[in-house]
Order: C-alpha cells, then sequence, then structure tokens
C-alpha cells in the first residue's frame, strides 16, 4: 500500500492559559508523528539553568569526594565531561527536541550536608530553549555521580531534577502592562480593493491577528493608492485615538505604491530599525522581501506601521514584531526598559 494511504493529517485547536493554539498532527495508525514547527520563530539569546541533587548516606562518601578518594577518579571531573556531551546530544535522546547549537555551557557542584548540588547552565542564540537540554544535562550528570560513588555508598540516591530558570523568546516580552487596551486602526492600501475589483484578505488578516494580541481594532478601513487618501486615514485615526495605526498595501516599487510617500512626512519621529528587522525576517522566506519600502514610526503619540499588502507578509511582520513592538509604549512614557 502507498505510504500516502497510511498517513492522514488533522489540525488540532486547543486552549492553554487563555490563548489558542493549533497544531498539525500527522498520524500512521494508532502512532502520532510530529514535531513543532520552528520555521518562523526568530534567533533569540535564550537561556536554561536546571539543577539536580545527589543524596549520600554517610559523612564518609562527603570526606571521599573533596579528599579526592574516590576509587572511581574525580567524580566532578567525569560528570562535568559527561554532562557537556550530554547537553550537546539531547536531541538524540529526546524525539522532541530540535537540534541546536550550544554557545556556552556550564556545570557547578557544591556540597550541602551529605547532598551534592549540581547546577547546570546552557545558553544558545537559536529559534528555540534550552531547558530540555540544561535538564538532561543535570540528570547525566546526577547519573554518573550515582555511578562513580555507588562501590562506597549503597545507599546513594538522586533527588528531584527541576528547570530554574528560562529566558529568551516571546515569552520574555508577552506582557506589557497597560491600563487600558490598546487601540488599533486597519487601513488597506488598494486601488482594486477599493473599486471593487478585488476582494481583501490581508486587512481582514491583520485585523484578526492584532485582535489575537488582546489590541482593540476601532477602525477598518479601504483606501485607493491615493497619498492624501491615506495622509487623512493618519489624521483621522490619530483624531480618534487610536494607539497603533497598521496599513498594509502600497508599500512597493510600482508606480501606484506610495504609502511610505505619505506617511514619511507625517511621522514626528521614525523608528528605522522596526521594518529593518521585518525585512530581514521576511528575506528568510521570500527573495523579494528587500524590495519593501515599508516605514514606521510615530506621529505624535500614535505608533504607525506599515506592511506589505500581501497575506504572508502581513504573518511575517505580525510574528516578528508583536508583541515586542507594544513595548514602545511604557519606553515613550518613560517607564524604562525592561532588563
Amino acid at each position: 500500500m502507498p505510504v500516502r494511504n497510511l498517513l492522514s493529517k488533522s489540525k488540532k485547536n486547543f486552549l492553554f492559559g487563555g490563548k489558542k493554539y493549533s497544531k498539525t498532527i500527522h498520524i500512521s495508525g494508532n502512532k502520532i508523528i510530529k514535531m513543532v514547527d520552528i520555521t518562523h520563530k526568530q534567533c533569540t539569546l535564550r537561556k536554561g539553568i536546571a539543577t539536580a541533587s545527589v543524596l549520600t548516606s554517610s559523612e564518609i562518601t562527603i570526606e571521599a569526594i573533596k579528599a579526592g578518594q574516590v576509587p572511581k577518579g574525580n567524580v566532578y571531573e567525569f560528570a562535568r565531561a559527561a554532562t557537556l556531551l550530554a547537553i550537546k546530544k539531547t536531541s538524540d535522546i529526546i524525539p522532541d527536541c530540535h537540534p541546536l547549537p550550544i554557545e556556552y555551557a556550564a556545570v557547578d557542584f557544591h556540597i550541602e550536608g551529605l547532598s551534592i548540588v549540581i547546577t547546570v547552565t546552557v545558553h544558545t542564540i537559536y529559534k528555540t530553549g534550552v531547558e530540555v537540554e540544561a535538564m538532561h544535562g543535570a540528570s547525566v550528570a546526577a547519573l554518573v555521580l550515582y555511578d562513580m560513588l555507588k562501590p562506597i555508598d549503597k545507599n546513594i540516591e538522586i533527588g528531584s531534577i527541576r528547570l530554574l530558570h528560562k529566558s529568551g523568546g516571546k515569552s520574555d516580552h508577552g506582557h506589557v502592562a497597560k491600563e487600558r487596551a490598546i487601540r488599533a486602526a486597519v487601513v488597506v492600501c488598494s486601488d482594486s480593493v477599493f473599486a471593487g475589483e478585488k476582494q481583501d484578505r490581508s486587512g481582514l488578516l491583520l485585523k484578526e491577528l492584532l485582535e489575537e494580541q488582546g489590541i482593540e481594532v476601532l477602525k477598518f478601513e479601504v483606501v485607493p493608492d491615493d497619498i492624501a487618501a491615506i495622509q487623512n486615514q493618519l489624521r483621522a485615526s490619530r483624531q480618534a485615538g487610536v494607539d497603533i495605526l497598521v496599513y498594509t498595501g502600497g508599500t512597493g516599487v510600482s508606480d501606484r505604491d506610495v504609502t511610505p510617500e505619505a506617511i514619511l512626512p507625517l511621522l514626528t519621529k521614525q523608528l528605522p530599525g522596526v521594518m529593518e528587522i521585518a525585512r530581514q525576517y521576511g528575506q528568510q522566506f521570500v527573495q523579494t522581501a528587500m524590495l519593501s519600502r515599508a516605514v514606521a514610526g510615530f506621529a505624535d503619540g500614535m505608533l504607525v506601521l506599515t506592511f506589505p499588502g500581501s497575506t504572508n507578509a502581513v504573518k511575517e511582520n505580525m510574528k516578528v514584531l508583536f508583541p515586542q513592538i507594544l513595548h514602545v509604549f511604557p519606553i515613550k512614557n518613560n517607564q524604562g526598559h525592561n532588563e
């Protein structure tokens, strides 16, 4: 029977922590084969710190470790070497772990009473975290200590193995303290959509993605590729008390693409890095992302973003910019940066 008849695809939606998640799983008979898709994640600095403990049964064991008299050798150096190897081999052992570069790893030991406490620290600059790598390293360190000490201590035990700390990725920027919901406006810039010749897709998608971020979309408008019409929407949104105005469309290189020309004169403070990172991110998926002329900045107190008009570009811009971009509001209000 052909392989294609053995496999089926199913998209599962589920709620966790008040957020909606979706995952595509491939089902083969009674087996579920899946790996989290991290294709669209960003490479950021990520850290994981894990701990494990090994409980000895006698002060004699502790003294043997301190004096370097364990028959099998230096327990710390053996455990440290094994831990470094284990960290780098985590994806070979844990099926759903992604292979990733290990930029830094450290293993520390200290004695508390009859216990040896292991602390493992791992750093990477990648798309996914290193919590499991740190915990895998800590567990292997504990096993090596157990193996080396069991000839002199028959009652040795491995205690809890747990994660102490993780950082990096969007979870570090997921919460922005605010007194009220952030209010947004979406403006589609397209001659053909305005004339009814084409159906809007990018604007509706943008509205949905903003609402998924907990942002209230107050206005949704479609305008032609006309400088005056585009500028009028900025003025109207600012007057309506909108916090974020997002345009989609008109950022390319055709004669009718005039969104940047319309917006730039009205910006009171430009944010060039915002769309630089969006273009850089998009270039990984579409080779023509470099042709986008999108701009961003503040028009007085209102954040203005301009996205390309394709649905893929809207998805990519939202993925790379949100929720981190929302931190411009506390920073602008002199509430400082999170360290």
